[in-house]
């Protein structure tokens, strides 16, 4: 049976030999890439300009070479190198386009450079480049990283006047900003309206939301949006249950984070060092040293590793009800569980200590000598 004559695609074989000429022209790159990083943060835009002398012919002849560099700076997250390679472009008259100023904002974004992420999007109607989702996004995600709820609220408003439809990724940058912020009842108005906007939330979504609450001490609505999560279509995971837990531990609601706690096996949601520290905390503002103790003792089982966090809330559990021994008995077992002890762990045991009148009668040199046994003279 003879074999069928192979057919050759000039369309396909042009395209391969493109993109092999991209990549070696991104490997030249390489001695001016490794420059760039190697600047400090005051490097002026005539240094980086004066780096990539030898560049700027081939990025005007193929200006994706330009987004590879900047994509290799915004990896390395400096946004400042990526803005003066911008201003150097634009010094050098090359071509720059939308897919440039996304990569250098997204550069600043994860760079938390803001100021230089806003800069950027002012520049473009200057350069005949046209905003898009992704540089509203990637914009809204610098000012969220900033701390800056208020100019992402700003961004998401003016994009219907830039003829911009935002999506989910621009919803979920903006509740996360807004829960930095403390702003739950915003983050909460934001949800409310995406299904108006026909924008659907997901997993990220609902966990920045319920962390807004957790963090407004709201700790009712944090369990009603992780109700609400299965009409939706999300599964919760494990920072949604860990966000909902130490709501309900800011609460004063430590049954509930218990509650909470024991259901996760059954969402498939598998708890952590952060979700135990939640729920002992719960548990040590509750007056549950008890329990608190328990999920302490319960994390290897768990794989948890405990940690210093976990220590601290578990001592501080000990301190009202006056179980000084059992708080001195953690202290000890911290080197041995590799957590080392921090101011906030030594106050600790000695307020238990204080409050059962074990240290409190003495004189200050015997609280010293004690204290000294504890390994934290004072």
């Amino acid at each position: 049976m003879s074999q069928s004559p192979q057919v050759h695609r000039p369309n396909a074989c042009l395209k391969k030999r493109q993109q092999t000429g991209q990549r070696s022209y991104a490997q030249g790159q390489a001695p001016q890439l490794n420059a760039l990083l190697a600047l400090d943060r005051r490097a002026s835009v005539d240094q980086v300009t004066d780096v990539l002398n030898t560049c700027w012919g081939a990025w005007g002849r193929n200006p994706q070479l330009a987004t590879t560099m900047l994509s290799q700076l915004a990896k390395a997250r400096r946004g400042d190198v990526a803005s003066h390679v911008m201003q150097g472009m634009m010094l050098q008259q090359v071509e720059t386009n939308v897919f440039h100023y996304n990569v250098a904002i997204d550069a600043t974004a994860k760079g938390k450079q803001w100021q230089l992420a806003l800069d950027h999007l002012r520049f473009m109607p200057d350069a005949k480049a046209v905003p898009n989702q992704i540089t509203y996004n990637a914009t809204i995600s610098a000012c969220e990283k900033g701390g800056q709820w208020q100019l992402a609220l700003d961004l998401l408003s003016i994009m219907p006047d830039a003829k911009v439809v935002p999506n989910q990724i621009t919803y979920n940058a903006t509740i996360s900003a807004c829960e930095k912020g403390g702003q739950w009842q915003l983050a909460l108005d934001l949800l409310s309206i995406m299904p108006d906007a026909q924008v659907v939330p997901n997993q990220i979504t609902c966990n920045a939301a319920i962390s807004a609450c957790e963090k407004g001490g709201q700790w009712q609505l944090a369990l009603d949006l992780l109700s609400f999560m299965p009409d939706v279509k999300v599964v919760p995971d494990a920072i949604t249950y860990n966000a909902a837990i130490s709501a309900c531990e800011k609460g004063g609601q430590w049954q509930l984070a218990l509650d909470l706690l024991r259901f996760m096996p059954d969402a498939k949601a598998v708890p952590d060092a952060i979700t135990y520290n939640a729920a002992i905390s719960a548990c040590e503002k509750g007056g549950q040293w008890q329990l608190a103790l328990d999920l302490l003792c319960f994390m290897p089982d768990a794989k948890a590793v405990p940690d210093v966090i976990t220590y601290n809330a578990t001592i501080s559990a000990c301190e009202p009800d006056g179980q000084w021994q059992l708080a001195l008995d953690l202290l000890s077992i911290m080197p041995d569980a590799k957590v080392i002890p921090n101011q906030i762990t030594y106050s600790a045991a000695i307020s238990a200590c204080e409050k059962a009148c074990f240290l409190i009668w003495f004189e200050p040199p015997a609280k010293n000598a004690v204290l000294s046994f504890l390994g934290h003279p004072l």
